[in-house]
């Protein structure tokens, strides 16, 4: 999730200037994994130094305090010798970034820790181990508190590692330093760690990701080979002697290090100095009255039960471009002709199918992760993961890309998939705040002038999650890829409000003919002519999102749940039993819940044109033969309930006040007035 780093060296002649510039580049290269917080700790001579703020890394290099922090950290010599460093740029998952002792590197116990990686059980494990004090919200405080506790006063690093790993759930890859502490540690339950040793073996580098490591051996390539990096698999770590050098790398086993190892390595006593900025800015965020928005939000569910609705399916008479024959039959369920929910011998036809795709892309004797995963940590994406790992035997790298509206409940739950699977997963993220303030500006024109046409605007930023998947196949040189989307949960009427007619020959789900794209687009220009608002500085970002949602070509990509059953029940199961999967408090069902921008357009679809994507859903349920249609209506009815905290949260994130847009909302002439 975050971006963490390492530089240690015994070299006895380093440059001052050197050093500063490829502490730079690593900062740089990790920004691409979290742009809200940075920091860094620096171990050199007789001091331990820490320094951190709220500003994304590239900036906070720039600073006078950073350089004046660093100059102190290595003592303004010029010529340096035998330091570590570790570094965190960060993407905040708990604890704000405007408390800075939320910010990484974190220091407790006289260690000091940066970590990527969500802990999903910090709340049960403080009330399990009363004895540990805990002083701030970020996770990574308890990891240093259960090592420094099972560690007792002894150096017994890989039996302190394997109990804090076997009680924490979730996701950690963690560099430590310490104060009195005699190694540079860095330890993975996942495998987000990568390491590389200098030419002349002097200089030790360690990065979330192999790509940005190979970049940076790549711009020093006078001191460093990229085909010498290694990968640091899940539940291993590595130990690097404060005095020797000498390293150690194993699983975390119960047994002490090497004797003769300890023995050299005794405990170096350094002085422990935070030189953070100990200033705080909270930025101006609108924190709205629940109370108020669930007095403002409005549910007409008795006039939505009087919708004329579709007799085979449960669309209703609100649908964009849907007609219905003589027996109240609509065109949809006319023109359907796809079939999901297979018999017993097409669906084994199926499986022998993808295990053909997976011969061609695998080899079984290579244990370097083989396939790619988008995984917001929803419903299908999770259980895919499951089914990809525990049946399919392969070995994927995962990525989420955060472009501002990943709820904390979808970041836990990659946790706690990835952290029980022993996973990769990166976070790949965007510039958060400016993001936000897009949406802002585009919900804020649409309020002026609401129109259903235009609603996926909201969610254009997301789009560019199509190019960053294209380019990680490139850079991890792996070409199969996963998507764990189904066929069910095709939306066509959001583009239909802007005037595209159905296509019922349309085999994929995530596109458009050039057409129907150029008819979205005249529609959304006479919009913007009509509306001046939404002529702002997101029509860059927007234009960006649309062409790469359009035109990037999904090359080796395949819809897993074209191979295997899709079963509601059995997803819902195996997800809250096998990983303790976190369900919404605010709606009854797993779908969209880690998506912060659907409770927003579903309360907009469903207050406005009496129907949501929920509709749309279990209608294709009906037509697979997967529910009735008795049982579809009362599901939607409960589902398309405003989901009141998850309104409360979208509305806070992007700083629009939540009474006033929802009024705005209410007062639009309903379709089925």
């Amino acid at each position: 999730m975050c971006g963490i780093f390492g530089y240690i060296s015994n070299k006895k002649d380093h440059s001052f200037q050197k050093i500063d510039a490829k502490l730079e580049t690593l900062f740089r290269l990790s920004e691409i994994r979290g742009k809200e917080a940075a920091g860094l700790m620096v171990q050199h001579k007789d001091s331990l130094r820490v320094y951190k703020d709220h500003l994304k890394a590239t900036k906070m290099v720039t600073t006078s305090e950073y350089k004046q922090f660093l100059s102190r950290a290595f003592h303004h010599k010029n010529k340096l010798n035998n330091f570590g460093c570790i570094g965190h740029s960060r993407l905040v998952t708990n604890g704000t970034a405007e408390e800075n002792n939320n910010n990484q590197p974190v220091i407790k116990n006289n260690l000091v820790a940066v970590h990527n990686g969500i802990i999903t059980n910090v709340d049960e494990l403080y009330s399990e181990y009363p004895d540990i004090h805990r002083e701030y919200e970020v996770d990574t405080e308890l990891f240093l508190a259960l090592l420094k506790k099972y560690m007792d006063g002894t150096n017994a690093v890989q039996e302190a590692l394997e109990n804090t790993f076997a009680v924490i759930e979730g996701t950690a890859s963690v560099g430590i330093m310490g104060e009195n502490f005699p190694y540079y540690l860095m330890a993975t339950n996942t495998g987000s760690l990568y390491y590389l040793i200098s030419k002349d073996g002097t200089d030790f580098v360690f990065m979330s990701e192999r790509h940005l490591l190979e970049e940076f051996a790549n711009k020093y390539a006078d001191e460093f080979d990229k085909e010498m990096v290694e990968w640091l698999e899940p539940g291993k770590y590595i130990c690097i002697s404060t005095i020797t050098g000498e390293r150690v790398i194993d699983s975390f086993k119960k047994h002490e290090l090497n004797p003769h190892f300890r023995e050299d390595t005794k405990a170096k006593s350094v002085e422990l100095i935070d030189d953070s900025n100990k200033e705080t800015f909270f930025a101006n965020v609108l924190v709205s009255d629940l109370q108020e928005v669930k007095k403002a939000i409005e549910y007409p569910e008795e006039k939505i039960r009087t919708l004329n609705r579709c007799t085979k399916c449960i669309l209703p008479e609100t649908v964009p471009y849907i007609s219905f024959d003589k027996k109240g039959v609509c065109n949809f369920c006319q023109n359907y002709t796809r079939k999901i929910n297979l018999e017993q011998d097409e669906r084994a036809k199926k499986l022998r199918e993808l295990k053909e795709i997976v011969g061609r892309y695998t080899d079984n004797k290579n244990e370097k992760p083989n396939v790619i995963i988008p995984f917001s940590g929803g419903r299908d994406s999770s259980y895919g993961l499951h089914y990809i790992v525990t049946e399919l035997g392969l070995k994927p790298i995962t990525f989420t890309y955060e472009w501002g509206m990943v709820t904390d409940l979808a970041r836990r739950n990659v946790a706690r998939l990835c952290g029980k699977l022993g996973v990769e997963h990166l976070f790949v993220s965007a510039d958060l705040s400016r993001k936000r303030r897009y949406i802002r500006k585009n919900v804020g024109a649409w309020l002026k002038k609401p129109d259903l046409g235009i609603v996926p605007l909201f969610m254009a930023g997301d789009k560019y999650f199509f190019w960053h998947n294209s380019r990680l196949q490139k850079e991890l040189r792996i070409d199969l890829n996963f998507w764990m989307g189904n066929r069910l949960e095709d939306t066509n009427f959001k583009a239909g409000f802007a005037g595209v007619k159905p296509n019922f020959e349309r085999e994929k789900i995530y596109s458009l003919g050039i057409k129907d794209q150029l008819q979205q687009f005249l529609y959304y220009g006479k919009q913007f002519i009509s509306n001046p608002g939404y002529i702002n500085s997101s029509i860059p970002d927007t234009l960006g999102s649309f062409y790469v949602y359009y035109s990037q070509k999904r090359e080796h990509t395949f819809l897993l749940f074209d191979y295997i059953e899709w079963d509601e029940e059995t997803i819902n199961t195996t997800l809250v039993n096998e990983y303790d999967w976190e369900t919404a408090p605010d709606t009854p069902t797993t779908w969209r819940i880690g998506d912060g921008t659907a409770s927003f357009y579903n309360y907009i679809y469903t207050t406005i044109a009496g129907f949501s994507e929920n509709d749309t859903f279990r209608s294709n349920q009906i037509r697979e033969g997967m529910i009735s249609r008795e049982d579809a209506l009362e599901k939607v009815y409960r589902e398309n309930r405003p989901r009141v905290e998850s309104l409360t949260w979208y509305f806070d994130t992007i700083s629009v006040p939540a009474k006033k847009a929802i009024e705005t909302i209410n007062l639009v002439p309903k379709y089925y007035d």
